[in-house]
């Protein structure tokens, strides 16, 4: 695990950890983390695990930390200074290898991803888990338009626990419905932080990067 800074377009230093596989890396991988005024930050077990099944199938993966969290300069903005910092993300992780780039998200993290994602020709595919549609008091920004959505020609992967009232299924597959290359996953007898499942939910979203990203099983 190697430790490295980097800085946003609009001068923001921001602290992540790169973790890249055993031999040539065959592309690369940025996780968000969950809301950082509800404790989000790049060291939960949920990222850990994706990080680390991302990296054994042959992907250099970035996960860092949001402005105003932990070490990250500047200060929260409210998940739309944010989107500066996932293209950030994405610009330093291809710097470590060649081939598609997938983005994932964890709950204020995929709300950031799938924002970022629509204007950001860079990312191959988007796994975005427990993206908030429900329920959920967060102050977030609106996703993008129905058209924006529709005009996203790159595979999506939206997964959610089975009991998550902040990610319900039904709202999932009602989201999948307006974007062209979209699959619903639903993970059973969990809710939103995929307690003791984190290995799991890392399994089914490499296997969606295998697939999207280098067309194995497809």
């Amino acid at each position: 695990m190697e430790p490295v800074r980097f800085t946003t377009e609009d001068g923001v230093s921001l602290e992540g950890e790169l973790r890249t596989p055993e031999g040539e890396p065959r592309g690369s991988a940025v996780l968000c983390h969950a809301h950082p005024r509800h404790g989000g930050s790049k060291d939960h077990p949920v990222l850990w695990a994706i990080r680390n099944e991302l990296a054994h199938r042959g992907l250099a993966v970035l996960a860092f930390d949001f402005r105003g969290t932990m070490r990250s300069g500047g200060s929260y903005g409210g998940g739309r200074a944010e989107v500066r910092d996932v293209r950030a993300a994405v610009g330093r992780v291809r710097e470590e290898a060649a081939g598609p780039t997938l983005v994932a998200g964890w709950s204020f993290g995929a709300n950031v991803a799938l924002r970022a994602a629509v204007d950001d020709p860079r990312v191959g595919a988007l796994a975005l888990v427990g993206l908030p549609l429900g329920e959920h008091g967060l102050d977030l920004p609106d996703l993008p338009s129905r058209a924006e959505l529709s005009a996203l020609d790159r595979p999506v992967l939206l997964v959610a626990g089975e009991g998550d009232p902040i990610s319900p299924a039904p709202e999932l597959r009602n989201l999948a419905a307006k974007l062209r290359r979209a699959e619903v996953a639903v993970v059973r007898g969990t809710d939103h932080f995929f307690w003791r499942r984190e290995a799991e939910l890392a399994r089914v979203i490499g296997d969606f990067a295998e697939g999207a990203l280098f067309g194995a099983g497809r």
